[in-house]
């Protein structure tokens, strides 16, 4: 088999190498997959360069979801051929080997989009569930909305009647979120909670921030009473910054969130049911997420340099055993 290996932590142009390798025996409680997709996020690439949350020992074989199909198994909990997620480790190879108890069973549908589902549409879907309690007419602000998992969170929050504010950090970026849907799309600045209030005459349930530093802080403000934010990025590399009186006088709830956890500490069965619900709403076309070009593992160097070059109109797959 063939793996994307990084021996040093830098530049993934720089420190990805394609090896090829024997294929594991499996040993009981294992299957053996055969990889057909794997994303290329933001998240791999934080990995590689040693930025991420999580540094894994090295040599390590890069990528963290993806899709794949069952071909051989040593115990029960999964059947040959059946489509799973990948676990969140060494995905971007031609196969892999895991645990039955980990692997996550999806009905056949679009391979790009399953291929996805893991990262992305999971974070998205958790959080518009996990913090607050919101129904049809609430109000949410989200910060970053033209990245892939803000575009996420715009089609759920769509689909359960929930109205969105999209923040981004460019005029550029507000024609394609208004043609992807979006009804009120602001530009970030000072004066963000006048816009907000000045665009929705009321006050936000709950605010999703990806950049941090001085943005955290303008989205608090327009929270109501009570209201959470939730960090789930840091994308301006700046420290979250929020003024005293949001949290001290409106009693303001400040969250964290990093899929990670939720993957290691959720059962099978809740993950199964989150992952279920995310595959229908693929079926049903309301998540999609375009993606804009297919790579072999042998075209890594191209794959990432592509990935990293500039804005895309699509995501950047890894086809391990080709389309």
């Amino acid at each position: 088999m063939k793996q994307v290996l990084y021996r040093n932590f830098g530049n993934p142009a720089d420190v990805l190498e394609v090896k090829e390798s024997d294929a594991s025996v499996l040993t009981a409680g294992q299957a053996r997959i055969k990889v057909l997709r794997a994303p290329i996020n933001p998240s791999d690439v934080a990995q590689i360069a040693g930025q991420y949350g999580v540094k894994p020992d090295l040599p390590a074989v890069a990528g963290l979801e993806g899709l794949g199909r069952v071909v051989e198994v040593n115990g029960n909990g999964v059947d040959e051929g059946q489509l799973v997620l990948l676990p969140s480790v060494g995905t971007w190879t031609t196969e892999m080997v895991g645990a039955i108890d980990q692997l996550v069973p999806l009905p056949e549908a679009d391979l790009d989009q399953l291929s996805m589902l893991r990262v992305n549409p999971a974070t998205a879907y958790l959080l518009l569930t996990e913090f607050v309690e919101l129904k049809p007419g609430d109000w949410v602000i989200l910060s970053a909305a033209n990245s892939a998992v803000g575009s996420y969170i715009l089609q759920l929050a769509k689909a359960r009647g929930i109205n969105l504010v999209c923040v981004v950090r460019r005029e550029s970026a507000v024609a394609a979120l208004k043609q992807a849907g979006a009804d009120i799309v602001l530009v970030d600045g000072v004066d963000l909670a006048k816009q907000v209030r000045k665009a929705t005459g009321t006050e936000m349930t709950l605010a999703l921030d990806a950049v941090a530093g001085d943005t955290f802080g303008r989205l608090a403000e327009t929270l109501k009473e009570a209201g959470t934010i939730v960090l789930y990025g840091g994308m301006s590399n700046q420290p979250a910054s929020v003024e005293v009186a949001p949290i001290l006088f409106r009693d303001v709830r400040v969250r964290g969130f990093w899929l990670l956890p939720w993957l290691l500490k959720t059962s099978k069965k809740e993950q199964t049911r989150v992952y279920g619900e995310l595959t229908m709403a693929v079926a049903a076309g309301i998540l999609h997420a375009p993606v804009e070009k297919h790579f072999l593992l042998d075209e890594i160097t191209e794959a990432i340099t592509y990935t990293m070059a500039g804005e895309r109109k699509g995501k950047v797959l890894l086809a391990p055993n080709g389309l």
